[in-house]
C-alpha cells in the first residue's frame, strides 16, 4: 500500500478515509485532450491520487494556448503536450503512473487505448473525437466524462453510467447526428475567457472521483451549464433518444471502420488535406481560394494567391462569388470554412467547393513537418 500522508487532508473527510482513497490508488483514467479542459482536470487528478492516468493527445504547445492551458509556459512552445504534460505530471505527484500517447485519437485505434481504463474524460474540441469516444465507450461499457466550452458558456455532464434507477444515456440522446453540430465553433474560431476551461475542467475531475470514490452523486443522465458571466448554472435532465441508435456502431468492428471526420461533414462540402493542396491547384487552375476569417487574423497564408471574405459578411456579398463557383475555402481550424461552405450551396446553384482540412492550422503543421 503506498503512503497516503500527503492525502491527509481528504482522507478526514467524512465517509472519505483510508479505503476511499485506495480506490483512487487503484483507479485508471484516460484523459483525451491536453488542453483547455484537460489540463485543470490532469491537475487535480493526479493531486487527489489516482492511480494511472493516460493522456491521449497530437498536437504542440502554441502561444494562444497559454491564456488558458495551465500546465504550458512559453518554454514548452513547439512542444508534444502529452510529452510536456506527462513531464510535469510527474514532478507534481511520483505516486502516479502518467502514461503519454502521443497520438491522435482514431476509429482505429480507439478500442486499444479505451479498454485498459476504468473511466474516460473527454476534453477534446471537436466533435468527431467527442462521437468517437463516445461510441467506444458505449460499446466497452466505460463512464465517459464529457466537457466543452463555448465563449463564456461551459457544459459537464456523465455519460454512460447508470443512475440509481439503472437508466443511462450518453452523448449520441443529446446528439444523436452529427450533421446537428454543423457551424458549431471551437475556442480556437469562437473564443474563450481564458478561466472557464479551468471551470469547467474542474468540474469534469470533480465528477470523475465522484465515480471512483462512489461519494456524492455524479451527473448520471444531467447536462450542467455554467455561465462565466453571471455565474449561474442549470442543470437539464437527459433522457434516451430512440435516434440515436440510429447513427451509433453497433459493434467495435463497425466502429473501426467508421469515418468520424466524413460524418461530421457538411454535405456537399469536399474536404482538401494540405499534403493535396499543392496538387490539387496543379491540376484545378480554375479553382479559388477563399479566406473566410476576419481580416486581423493571423497567420495569413503565404505562396498561395487568395481573396478574403469574413463569414460573417459572406452573406451580404453572395454576388462577388456568382462569377466563378470553384471555391476551396479556409479559415483558422476548419470550422467556420465548412460553415461558409454550407452557406454557399445553399445559394448558389452548381458551385463546387472544397474546405481546407484543419483550416491553416493544420496547412502550417504539415509545412513544419516537411521541415525536419
Amino acid at each position: 500500500m503506498k503512503d497516503f500522508e500527503r492525502y491527509t487532508r481528504q482522507m478526514i473527510l467524512p465517509g472519505f478515509g483510508e479505503s476511499t482513497q485506495q480506490l483512487l490508488s487503484d483507479a485508471r483514467v484516460l484523459v483525451i485532450g491536453a488542453g483547455g479542459l484537460g489540463c485543470p482536470a490532469l491537475l487535480y487528478l493526479v493531486a487527489a491520487g489516482v492511480g494511472t492516468i493516460g493522456i491521449v493527445d497530437f498536437d504542440t504547445v502554441e502561444l494562444t494556448n497559454l491564456h488558458r492551458q495551465v500546465l504550458y509556459s512559453e518554454e514548452d512552445l513547439g512542444q508534444p503536450k502529452v510529452m510536456v504534460a506527462a513531464k510535469k505530471l510527474a514532478v507534481q505527484n511520483s505516486q502516479v503512473k502518467i502514461v503519454a500517447i502521443e497520438t491522435r485519437l482514431t476509429a482505429l485505434n480507439a478500442e486499444e487505448i479505451i479498454a485498459g481504463y476504468d473511466i474516460v474524460l473527454d476534453g477534446s474540441d471537436n466533435f468527431p473525437t467527442r462521437y468517437l469516444a463516445n461510441d467506444a465507450c458505449v460499446l466497452l461499457g466505460k463512464p465517459l466524462v464529457y466537457g466543452s466550452i463555448y465563449r463564456f458558456e461551459g457544459q459537464v455532464a456523465v455519460f454512460n453510467l447508470p443512475d440509481e434507477s439503472g437508466q443511462k444515456t450518453n452523448y449520441r440522446d443529446l446528439f444523436p447526428d452529427p450533421s446537428e453540430t454543423e457551424g458549431v465553433l471551437n475556442c480556437a474560431e469562437a473564443g474563450v475567457i481564458g478561466i472557464l476551461p479551468g471551470i469547467i475542467g474542474g468540474f469534469m475531475a470533480n465528477e470523475t472521483l465522484k465515480i471512483i470514490t462512489r461519494i456524492g452523486s455524479p451527473l448520471c443522465n444531467r447536462l450542467m451549464t455554467f455561465n462565466s458571466l453571471t455565474s449561474a448554472t442549470y442543470t437539464m435532465d437527459l433522457s434516451a433518444n430512440p435516434k440515436a441508435a440510429e447513427f451509433s456502431p453497433k459493434t467495435l468492428e463497425e466502429l473501426s471502420l467508421m469515418d468520424y471526420e466524413i460524418v461530421c461533414e457538411v454535405p456537399g462540402l469536399k474536404e482538401l488535406a494540405p499534403e493535396d493542396l499543392d496538387r490539387f491547384f496543379a491540376e484545378n487552375e480554375e479553382y479559388r481560394l477563399l479566406d473566410v476569417r476576419e481580416s486581423h487574423e493571423m497567420p495569413k497564408l503565404v505562396g498561395y494567391p487568395y481573396f478574403s471574405i469574413p463569414l460573417g459578411s459572406l452573406l451580404d456579398r453572395m454576388e462577388e462569388l456568382r462569377e466563378n463557383k470553384k471555391i476551396l475555402v479556409f479559415c483558422q481550424s476548419g470550422t467556420r470554412s465548412a460553415q461558409a461552405g454550407q452557406l454557399i450551396l445553399q445559394n448558389l446553384e452548381d458551385a463546387s467547393l472544397y474546405n481546407l482540412k484543419g483550416g491553416i492550422n493544420n496547412l502550417i503543421a504539415y509545412q513544419k513537418s516537411q521541415e525536419v
